[in-house]
């Protein structure tokens, strides 16, 4: 299970789970999941195409993938963001229909493009993939409070000058990358649940965001691993088992978040209340202003309903912090 093939395996595997649970966190707060879905389809397109052209299949997987970026974030600014992303998705998979149907391996190409050869990354792989993990990584760590901010109340964000467009573009690139260097490893296919799963289950242990990028990480590790020992052992496909993982990791999630939320409910209810109160009087009040001068709290509950899960609480603490500091 550690000889030298196994260990590209496991190493490359453990880079792109990293990425993967701290990128899918975001994608999952942002709602952003048909757009993890398109990107993934357009570096099919790109490898399909680099593997007709006889060139590097990380140079297709990158070019198809930030062009699949650029078109989403450029069309939702003219239409509806789930319609450019259908308009996205259906361009690159008939392109990449296109450009297999002119090689000559046409089963096997498709197979490890939509489903990933973990088992057969090469050594030289593993540097470029690392590089792109740590781009991602430092990009994140920079936009952080920007992402946070923009998830849970995206109207707050722009009035305060944070512009929505450059963070939505900015998060697509972000996308277009781990998916660039995750294809190889689970396929267009399998880096979905890989990005979701685990990221979705986070967010039902724990409603620190922090703390659910941390889980986040270790339960797409968790996939990863068990999914490889267990291929290793079975001789069945890694990626059934990543699949399988994922659906269990987060149908354990959704089974905590329903044994704890009805002693939690009341509780959480009050705090949600309290804690956005204070994020609209930050927002709609002079900071020297007593808080008490908040003047529209009729429809609170309805606002904290729609715009406030209620296992998001840390996320409005970070909000208040991060308006106080700009103020």
């Amino acid at each position: 299970m550690f000889s030298a093939f196994m260990l590209n395996a496991w190493e490359i595997s453990s880079i792109v789970a990293v990425v993967s649970g701290v990128v899918g966190f975001f994608v999952v707060q942002r709602a952003n999941a048909f757009a993890a879905h398109a990107l993934p389809n357009g570096a099919f397109a790109g490898a399909a195409a680099a593997s007709y052209l006889g060139i590097s299949a990380v140079i297709g997987l990158s070019v198809f993938s930030l062009a699949g970026a650029l078109v989403i974030a450029g069309l939702s600014r003219r239409t509806r963001s789930d319609v450019a992303t259908a308009l996205v998705v259906v361009m690159m998979l008939s392109l990449g229909s296109l450009f297999l149907s002119f090689s000559s391996g046409y089963a096997q190409q498709v197979y490890s493009l939509l489903f990933g050869e973990v088992f057969g990354i090469s050594r030289s792989e593993i540097l470029p993939t690392l590089l792109i993990s740590l781009f991602c990584m430092l990009v994140v760590l920079f936009l952080y409070r920007q992402l946070l901010y923009t998830s849970v109340v995206p109207e707050a964000a722009q009035a305060k000058g944070v512009k929505l467009a450059v963070v939505d573009l900015m998060f697509l690139l972000i996308v277009a990358l781990t998916t660039t260097m995750a294809v190889p490893v689970v396929g267009t296919v399998l880096i979905f649940t890989l990005l979701i799963s685990p990221a979705a289950a986070a967010r039902s242990f724990t409603n620190k965001a922090h703390i659910a990028i941390l889980l986040s990480v270790s339960l797409a590790l968790t996939t990863v691993w068990a999914s490889i020992a267990l291929s290793y052992e079975t001789n069945y496909p890694a990626g059934f088992f990543v699949g399988a993982c994922g659906a269990l990791i987060y149908a354990s999630g959704r089974i905590y978040r329903f044994i704890h939320s009805k002693n939690s409910k009341s509780r959480e209810a009050t705090l949600a209340h309290i804690l956005w109160g204070l994020a609209e009087a930050a927002l709609t009040l002079n900071t020297d202003a007593p808080l008490g001068e908040v003047k529209d709290m009729a429809n609170i509950d309805k606002v904290v309903e729609n715009k406030l899960p209620m296992t998001e609480l840390n996320q409005v603490v970070h909000l208040v912090q991060f308006i106080s500091s700009n103020n």
